[in-house]
């Protein structure tokens, strides 16, 4: 197996046995290590490695990744907001992933018609 296959899986494991671990000690940090960029990088790498490290193809994958941060908040703006009316949590994730959805159907519908990244 390429490094570029294990790594990414290795962190991810990594990640979340940390999470579980922090999340007795300080929600706090165990939110900010879920969010921790993590897999960005890992992407960026690639990218940069296939493009042979063409700076506008890093460029342009970093900002479409940027876009794609912003159906991601909607998923946590709407399962917040789930979470905090006391919705259980598979209506929570339905609904989040619903904004997630609805968000990346936008997102797409933008950059076909006004031509966005």
């Amino acid at each position: 197996m390429k490094s570029q296959t294990v790594i990414p899986v290795i962190l991810s494991i990594a990640i979340i046995i940390l999470v579980a671990i922090l999340e007795r000690q300080s929600r706090w940090l165990a939110a900010i290590t879920a969010t921790m960029p993590v897999g960005a990088p890992l992407a960026l790498w690639i990218v940069y490695a296939s493009a042979k490290g063409e700076s506008t193809a890093v460029s342009d994958f970093s900002f479409n990744m940027f876009l794609g941060l912003l159906p991601t908040l909607g998923f946590l703006v709407v399962a917040w907001i789930a979470a905090r009316s006391g919705w259980r949590l598979v209506p929570i994730l339905v609904s989040g992933y619903s904004a997630w959805g609805v968000g990346l159907i936008l997102l797409t519908v933008m950059k076909r018609f006004f031509g966005v990244a």
